[in-house]
């Protein structure tokens, strides 16, 4: 009877032999969903265990389980990727923002940057070739009156030209700091130095001057010797007349170099103080510097120093031996001497430009290395074609026209005897 209830009422449910058991699911079973995809039948038989075998609350929780777990990993998955884009996204932007910086700069060819060197050394040739005109017209003008008088200018142009190209230090120290500065976006750093240079070119300056009033003559004897003694008084009085300016011309190299320093070749050319006020430079300002501030613009200037040096004792030792030689021979030196001059003085501006130009590519904000070589071939192909135009000029105008300078014939005649080594 018993078993014939049984199979008459059957259970709905089949007994648990624990009724504490009960059924927890496995986390990492559900938590990642498969790619392959499940039969029909198996679909049905599962969704028919989990609801007579697993409790309602169980089921629930099964449910925020798995719904909770994989929403956690996918929002963590997207929130790293969204860190990353936004990484790469900032890391772009920074790229594009440096390449457009450095357009204007990387972008240009050699024959743009040629042009734009031309366009700052043009102006900047004048502030050059002054020193050497006044000098050549100079020759020029007293070579007229008298021979004597002429060779009294090689003595007297190593006190005044060449012992200048000393405090040629002061000019490079200026434009290479200045520049140096203004790369690094410090216009304080900038005044100061300035400042620091033109007390130190005052001081040389009225060094110089005294240097002249006291050992003129003396320097003068010392280079002519005593056969030559008659040039010693003509060539006192041009050392003495040109020793006045010794001061003005220190403060005013140091003041065009700033300029130059400043990529502004023009403000020079219009009025060094007014230009350097308007870029909101204090053009009187003058600093004592202190010894670090000394050694540091010594340091800097030391090579260019000894070079100057190297020249100065060059030249005055072809002037010693040429004086050594007789009246007409020291008279057409000086002619070839300072149409020389004349001629590598156009130099100096590609020489200033690549102390204005490189320091910016070297060590500025808009660093470019590339750029850097670029300007150097161009600054190297205009140095050669300019040395080669300036030799023949320079050696055709005492081939051609030796009266401009002397109408002397046996100075001209040693003038004529050099031509092919001076080219």
């Amino acid at each position: 009877m018993q078993a014939k209830a049984l199979l008459t009422h059957p259970s709905p449910t089949p007994p648990l032999q624990n009724p504490n058991l009960k059924l927890r699911p496995s986390p990492p079973l559900f938590t990642k969903k498969s790619t392959l995809s499940t039969p029909r039948f198996h679909q049905s038989f599962l969704r028919s265990f989990s609801r007579n075998f697993v409790p309602q609350n169980q089921s629930s929780k099964l449910k925020r389980y798995c719904i909770s777990l994989g929403q956690e990993l996918n929002f963590e998955s997207n929130e790293a990727l969204v860190e990353e884009e936004e990484e790469e996204k900032e890391e772009d932007e920074e790229e594009v923002r440096v390449e457009i910086e450095a357009e204007g700069l990387a972008n240009q060819s050699i024959w743009n940057q040629m042009k734009e060197i031309v366009m700052f050394t043009g102006p900047a040739s004048g502030l050059w070739i002054c020193g050497p005109l006044m000098s050549l017209i100079d020759t020029a003008v007293i070579g007229q009156g008298s021979s004597i008088e002429l060779a009294a200018l090689g003595p007297a142009t190593v006190v005044c030209d060449y012992m200048g190209y000393v405090f040629m230090f002061l000019s490079v120290a200026t434009s290479n700091m200045v520049a140096t500065s203004l790369a690094r976006r410090d216009k304080n750093e900038v005044q100061h130095q300035i400042s620091i240079l033109l007390f130190i070119g005052l001081i040389c300056g009225f060094l110089m001057l005294f240097f002249t009033r006291l050992f003129g003559s003396q320097a003068i004897t010392a280079f002519s010797g005593t056969k030559n003694a008659h040039l010693v008084p003509a060539g006192n009085t041009y050392v003495q007349i040109r020793g006045l300016a010794w001061p003005a011309v220190l403060v005013g190299w140091v003041a065009q170099s700033a300029s130059l320093g400043m990529k502004d070749s023009w403000g020079p050319a219009y009025m060094m103080i007014e230009a350097l006020n308007k870029k909101g430079y204090n053009a009187f300002s003058i600093s004592i510097p202190s010894l670090n501030e000394l050694l540091a613009v010594l340091t800097l200037a030391a090579p260019v120093f000894v070079t100057m040096m190297s020249k100065v004792a060059f030249y005055s030792l072809l002037i010693y031996f040429a004086t050594s030689m007789g009246t007409h021979t020291v008279a057409a030196h000086q002619v070839m001497l300072q149409t020389l001059s004349m001629c590598t003085v156009w130099g100096e501006p590609i020489s200033q430009s690549a102390q204005s130009f490189m320091p910016e590519l070297i060590c500025g904000v808009n660093r470019n290395l590339s750029k850097a070589r670029v300007l150097l071939k161009s600054l190297v192909t205009i140095g050669a074609t300019l040395g080669l135009v300036l030799g023949i000029i320079g050696t055709a105008v005492p081939c051609f026209f030796p009266n401009i300078f002397t109408p002397d014939p046996k100075v001209i005649q040693e003038m004529h005897k050099v031509l092919l080594p001076y080219f």
